[in-house]
């Protein structure tokens, strides 16, 4: 789990640094900041508005607070940008926002594998352990089943607060062990405010981090094929309520894979050769370790730019929150057409 900015950039590269890192994603930030603030502000407004009656609906409320409080690292972003604030906010980044920033995206990570989950119970395994005359893709599991404690309100709970525990219990120490006095000559490079200890944890952290995201990949590649499998066949038996309704699911999961792999897959592929910059330090040449840290600081937008694309995915897979927000809206309208019915009344 790097900063935002792991160490100044080379000098003698300093006017390539400018264009992109200073001219080019700080406009790019600031418009995701305030969409992405728009949209997770009506996403707040209306899912805490409405009863967490699924294990679905807890999982995307989870992800509301976590886009929440990625958003709320960006303005610290924009100022070490743009070079606002003098040294001691690279010292706040590094102790800070940036653990702030990780931890929210894994935390968003982990409940996308989730809901993929609760989505592949409810569509494949509930329709396979219904009856053959069964015409939805809603009926219920065996008590039994494991699986089927994904979709329970109480345990989605629990694995939110674990989910939320575990990634602090994780992260939280690159907070307390990035604890060496900053001054003028090592405020700059994160690792030189870090202690020995905080050092190796720094790479504890990187390692677990990059393991939850391949995981959860795996979960999402593997509940996508599943459904599309399951579609496939429910179209080769005709059964065509049965297709719409699983149809619907599986573009909803597939929104899903779209989003995860356009903001995190490049962030984690790049992440790999990066990683290994930071180990061997001089191993490379100056011009391909600023090509790393150019990758890293683009793909680290996508990253960034997943807190724009929630919203949607919210629209798409929870119909109560889809159902609110309409309500919403029309009833604005409706207050809208009648102010204007009464004025022209009026006239």
């Amino acid at each position: 789990m790097d900063p935002f900015n792991v160490s100044c950039p080379p000098n003698n590269q300093s006017s390539l640094h400018s264009a992109f890192s200073r001219q080019v994603l700080p406009p790019l930030y600031f418009i995701i900041c305030v969409v992405g603030l728009c949209l997770n502000g009506v996403a707040a407004w209306i899912f805490f508005r409405v009863p967490s009656d699924s294990g679905l609906v807890v999982y995307l409320k989870n992800m509301v607070v976590a886009d929440l409080l990625m958003l709320a690292t960006f303005p610290f972003k924009l100022a070490l940008q743009l070079g606002l604030g003098g040294w001691w906010i690279h010292v706040v980044n590094c102790r800070y926002t940036a653990v702030l920033f990780y931890s929210s995206m894994y935390v968003g990570i982990v409940f996308m594998g989730l809901i993929s989950l609760e989505r592949y119970v409810k569509i494949v395994r509930h329709t396979s352990s219904s009856s053959s005359t069964s015409s939805s893709c809603r009926s219920r599991l065996g008590r039994g089943s494991a699986l089927h404690l994904l979709q329970s309100v109480g345990f989605a709970r629990v694995l939110a607060l674990f989910t939320w525990s575990l990634l602090l219990l994780c992260n939280l120490p690159n907070v307390i062990l990035t604890s060496h006095p900053a001054n003028e000559m090592n405020f700059c490079d994160c690792m030189k405010l870090k202690t020995d200890l905080g050092k190796q944890w720094h790479q504890v952290s990187i390692f677990f981090n990059g393991s939850l995201f391949w995981v959860t990949l795996l979960v999402l590649a593997f509940c996508y094929a599943s459904i599309a499998h399951h579609v496939y066949q429910s179209y080769r038996r005709v059964q065509r309520n049965n297709s719409n309704v699983c149809r619907k699911s599986n573009r909803s999961i597939f929104s899903i894979l779209a989003v995860f792999v356009v903001c995190f897959v490049p962030y984690h592929i790049c992440r790999v050769p990066y990683t290994l910059n930071q180990k061997q330090g001089s191993g490379l040449s100056e011009a391909t370790r600023f090509l790393l840290f150019q990758l890293k600081e683009g793909t680290l937008f996508l990253s960034a730019l997943n807190v724009c694309l929630d919203p949607v995915l919210y629209v798409l897979m929870c119909r109560t929150f889809r159902e609110s927000l309409l309500r919403k809206l029309s009833g604005r309208e409706r207050r809208r057409s009648l102010t204007t019915n009464h004025s022209l009344s009026n006239i």
